[in-house]
């Protein structure tokens, strides 16, 4: 993302959502960007600003958004913000204040689609990570190509994601990542 931020040669502007503590939202201020956080959990968004002035990045364009992910995006889309790119880290399972449940297996697709409703005329990257057992690197490859590559063109990656383990020397799956980029 970084690389794709500094050799841009404009101005960008991601969109980062279920952002948590914001290592991705202060990656891409590092590299330039103007980034809007968007987190339903105020605490965690407390947590990223605090990051943020901790790594010495509170003085980057950043907009600190507490709200429901989905309904910021279609927000964005009736407002025509659009974003050069997009850093998206759903949840595996949540329930709205109203008790509606929602499951990443069941809803990634049409959230992939309604994001890419805000994606500019020239967009540079979207990112997808997962942790859920379900959604294996190919699939969400394939959610992204989808979505993306057959109106946008770009290509698209995908692998796991690992924590190493330092006592065997080998590496502990936890996640899928998919990537498409113009």
């Amino acid at each position: 993302m970084a690389e794709k931020i500094r050799n841009a040669g404009r101005p960008v502007k991601v969109l980062n959502l279920f952002a948590y503590t914001g290592g991705a939202t202060l990656a891409c201020a590092a590299a330039g960007a103007s980034v809007s956080h968007v987190d339903a959990s105020k605490g965690m968004v407390q947590w990223a600003r605090d990051n943020a002035a901790a790594s010495g990045l509170s003085d980057k364009p950043i907009r600190w958004l507490v709200d429901d992910c989905e309904k910021f995006v279609k927000r964005e889309i009736r407002r025509g913000n659009f974003y050069d790119g997009i850093v998206m880290d759903p949840p595996s399972y949540g329930r709205g204040p109203g008790g509606e449940v929602w499951k990443l297996e069941d809803c990634i697709y049409d959230l992939v689609k309604t994001c890419a409703g805000v994606l500019s005329d020239k967009p540079l990257f979207f990112l997808l990570n997962s942790y859920t057992t379900g959604l294996s690197p190919s699939v969400m490859a394939y959610i992204l190509g989808d979505v993306l590559t057959t109106e946008r063109g770009g290509s698209v990656t995908a692998d796991e994601i690992g924590l190493p383990v330092e006592a065997t020397k080998g590496v502990l799956p936890c996640g899928s990542t998919a990537i498409w980029s113009h």
